[in-house]
């Protein structure tokens, strides 16, 4: 059987034979009623847990929208025209708003991904920046002991309107609502101060209430208001297929509920080699981000199994801290000991990676040189088929094989019973 699978802006074509082939971890066929611009209208006309956003804003109020940067698929260029008008509506002028690009812990943005993220003609209209960790405020201190360091221009506007797209994340439980500003617009220290709740124990991919990492991110609102969200599910296609929108946590939940329905899916027993692709770019731009395909992929696999990751990785490691741990660690077992010594933002992943490496060996398909991927503790390939034939020799022909086209949205749990 042929499956194809997305590689960077390209795809990457193999076979598996139907003996060893256990299943395709693809998402569940659930009833779409609208998609795409229609989608976002009506989320815009219909708000839960809130008033209309024309009916929140005032003229002459100072409105920032907080969307995602370009290693996120959110598609920004497609919502902002429709969120816009809903702004027109309530006579605020484009001189009294900004776009404001969440980095995080992420390199900067040039000119022509800001343009590539918004349009042209919205970026030619509304001034979009990126978010800075040299230019914040603190306001306070979470529950959890959390610096409340949010970027200036976000923390004096009179509005906030957070953009983004509802996904697992691996330790914030999904991505999405309240995020956009705890990591999304805050500084390094406060991201390593939320992050480094990665290591308790319900800090993990498909919880909320039980996950003190993303109660953590909520508390934001104790501090500064978000006065409205809007948020969508895409799907393997990135296209729009659920759009929330109105308050930060009703309208952020519903989201949640339609992912579980649409991307968590039940397996009877785990698989001896899970072949799991990110989905193609942005979401294989680097190892940093790879790695939540990754991430996912552990929860299909059997103790002892091999993990094939087919991402292009063209940029490399992605983040500074993150390829020192991985370049300069003497294995991935020092990483884990380190990270539960000091956490430090970056190291989270090469320490998530590592222990990845406590259940399975991980092969990667990738465009790195191999010198560079056996120094970080992976095992390289430049095709799949040539990864399975290495891996039938070490777990035996007959070894049973899951895909995972999707890896970075799709959630395997194994049944318990």
């Amino acid at each position: 059987m042929e499956f194809i699978l997305g590689f960077d802006k390209k795809t990457m074509t193999f076979k598996i034979d139907q003996n060893n082939l256990m299943t395709v971890l693809e998402p569940n066929k659930i009833n779409i009623e609208s998609s795409g611009v229609a989608e976002v209208k009506r989320s815009l006309l219909e708000p839960i847990g809130s008033p209309r956003l024309k009916e929140i804003l005032k003229t002459g109020e100072k409105v920032v929208i907080i969307t995602s940067d370009i290693t996120r698929p959110m598609p920004s260029k497609v919502v902002l025209p429709i969120l816009l008008e809903e702004l027109y509506e309530a006579n605020i002028s484009d001189k009294d708003i900004k776009i404001v690009f969440a980095l995080g812990s992420h390199r900067k943005h040039t000119e022509e991904e800001k343009k590539y993220l918004v349009g042209e003609a919205i970026y030619e209209r509304i001034e979009c920046i990126d978010s800075d960790v040299e230019n914040c405020i603190n306001l306070g201190q979470t529950s959890l002991g959390t610096p409340v360091n949010i970027f200036k221009p976000v923390a004096e506007a009179d509005r906030r309107i957070c953009l983004g797209n509802i996904e697992y994340h691996y330790f914030a439980g999904y991505s999405g609502g309240a995020k956009a500003i705890m990591p999304g617009v805050a500084t390094r220290e406060a991201i390593q101060a939320n992050h480094s709740m990665m290591v308790r124990k319900d800090a993990k991919a498909g919880t909320l209430e039980d996950n003190p990492l993303r109660r953590d991110i909520d508390e934001i609102s104790n501090f500064l208001s978000i006065d409205f969200i809007l948020n969508v599910v895409l799907d393997e296609k990135k296209n729009i297929i659920k759009s929330v929108a109105g308050h930060y946590l009703e309208a952020h939940r519903e989201g949640c509920k339609f992912l579980d329905q649409l991307y968590k899916i039940y397996m009877e027993q785990p698989a001896d080699i899970v072949v799991v692709s990110p989905g193609g770019f942005p979401k294989d731009i680097n190892v940093y981000q790879a790695q939540k395909a990754l991430d996912n992929a552990q929860h299909a696999v059997r103790d002892g199994g091999i993990i094939i990751l087919v991402a292009s990785c063209k940029e490399g490691l992605g983040e500074h801290t993150f390829e020192r741990w991985m370049t300069t660690s003497n294995s991935p077992e020092e990483m884990i000991v380190n990270i539960q010594k000091k956490f430090e933002l970056g190291g989270h992943k090469a320490a998530a990676i590592a222990m990845v490496h406590q259940r399975a060996r991980i092969f990667l398909v990738s465009d790195l040189e191999d010198d560079f991927v056996r120094k970080i503790f992976l095992e390289p390939y430049k095709e799949v088929e040539t990864a399975l034939k290495s891996a039938y020799s070490i777990l035996g022909e007959d070894a049973k094989v899951l895909v995972m086209p999707y890896g970075g949205s799709t959630l395997p749990v194994v049944n318990k019973a």
